[in-house]
């Protein structure tokens, strides 16, 4: 029922790249079954290194081997630790599109990762853990909406901020100014009260909520 894909790099050094993927296979029982992994190779970019032998790839390309390994026997659900990891641009993009492939024909993705942006991308669901426990556990858009919230970044014509603005500031460097808004009903207060107070705006700049700032706010990482 389950394809995993550790994160530390663990191979057997005897045997090709076609030779590991086909004795993942028989493991599971399954014979002819060149079709598939001729396709996996594919869409992993790894069929020029189909006779290669596992001692001689490089470590990204290893990697690619464990997710094909994971893969081999159709899992309905599929294990992904870190799958990204020291791997380069090219092939994370690969990765992704085969995964969200895989997604569609039905498979099941559990994806543990501390890129953050990778996990607000591609999951449906996101669980986020402090400290060995979990702390929230919702679709991605819930957990966007409920707990971030909109950052606001600006440069006036003075040093200071007017008195009672309904908003955070998160930092301040010169004439620059972050603000962090609980939603844009608050930029419609703020930029207000900015008018009323005869502040004018050089610069600004509006930052979607994110998953790192959600993340900030459950674990109590922030500065």
């Amino acid at each position: 029922m389950l394809g995993v894909v550790p994160q530390e790099l663990v191979f057997d050094p005897f045997f090709t790249v076609r030779e590991t993927l086909q004795i993942q296979a028989g493991y599971f029982g399954i014979r002819f079954s060149d079709d598939w992994i001729e396709e996996v190779m594919h869409h992993l970019d790894l069929t020029a290194k189909a006779e290669t032998n596992m001692r001689a790839l490089s470590g990204g390309m290893k990697r690619r081997v464990l997710v094909a390994q994971a893969l081999v026997h159709k899992p309905p659900v599929i294990v992904l630790d870190e799958p990204t990891a020291g791997v380069d641009v090219e092939l994370r993009q690969g990765l992704w599109q085969f995964v969200r492939r895989l997604n569609r024909d039905g498979h099941t993705i559990v994806l543990t990762t501390h890129y953050l942006e990778e996990a607000e991308r591609h999951c449906n669901r996101i669980a986020m853990l402090k400290a060995g426990r979990v702390v929230a556990l919702d679709s991605t858009r819930n957990l966007l909406e409920t707990f971030s919230g909109l950052q606001l970044r600006l440069r006036i014509d003075r040093e200071a901020l007017p008195q009672g603005l309904p908003a955070q500031v998160v930092s301040r460097d010169g004439s620059f100014f972050t603000l962090r808004l609980e939603s844009a009903r608050e930029l419609e207060a703020v930029l207000t009260l900015l008018r009323e107070a005869g502040v004018s705006i050089v610069e600004l700049d509006v930052q979607p909520p994110d998953l790192e700032e959600v993340f900030v706010r459950l674990t109590g990482r922030g500065s």
